[in-house]
């Protein structure tokens, strides 16, 4: 089950059920998500135990956890994770929960990414809605060092390739 904390402007949009935070099945654990109102808008999620990045069109925001199964199956993807480790992170996510942000530390992570990806947004040139472009911000924003990670992998590129390495051994 897919565990999506919310910023308060973006459960302001979607209007979903809220749900008492619980710890997600999924190997990178819960998500956080915040919206971006760039145009077009852009929904910037970040994995609770990792960090990791991602970024894709917000529209519709309805849909946006049905449809953040197949995004993040990209940006795994271009992180070079084993197709057997994307296939069981989307398949855990069948069903979404929504909730409040619980984390502040994961918050303020989410938040200088969004001040990053403003810089990645200039370099890109994401105006012309290129799906690609989010793809290419996801993962250098994947590379930044971050404060919460320091005791271990310090990325989240590399917290997640951490993450894959001891799921392939158990």
């Amino acid at each position: 089950m897919l565990h999506l904390h919310c910023t308060k402007k973006l459960l302001d949009r979607i209007k979903p059920e809220i749900a008492e935070p619980r710890q997600s099945d999924t190997a990178l654990g819960n998500w956080y998500a915040t919206v971006l109102f760039w145009k077009p808008q852009v929904a910037l999620l970040v994995s609770e135990r990792t960090l990791l990045p991602v970024l894709m069109p917000l529209a519709p925001a309805a849909t946006l956890a049905r449809r953040f199964p197949a995004q993040l199956a990209l940006v795994l993807k271009e992180h070079r994770a084993p197709s057997e480790f994307i296939a069981q992170e989307v398949w855990r996510m069948d069903k979404v929960q929504y909730a409040k942000t619980a984390n502040r530390s994961v918050l303020g992570i989410l938040n200088e990414f969004v001040k990053q990806a403003e810089f990645w947004l200039a370099a890109y040139a994401y105006e012309k809605g290129d799906d690609d472009d989010l793809l290419a911000i996801s993962a250098k924003l994947a590379e930044t060092p971050c404060s919460p990670l320091y005791k271990g992998p310090v990325s989240p590129d590399k917290a997640l390739h951490e993450i894959v390495k001891a799921r392939a051994q158990t």
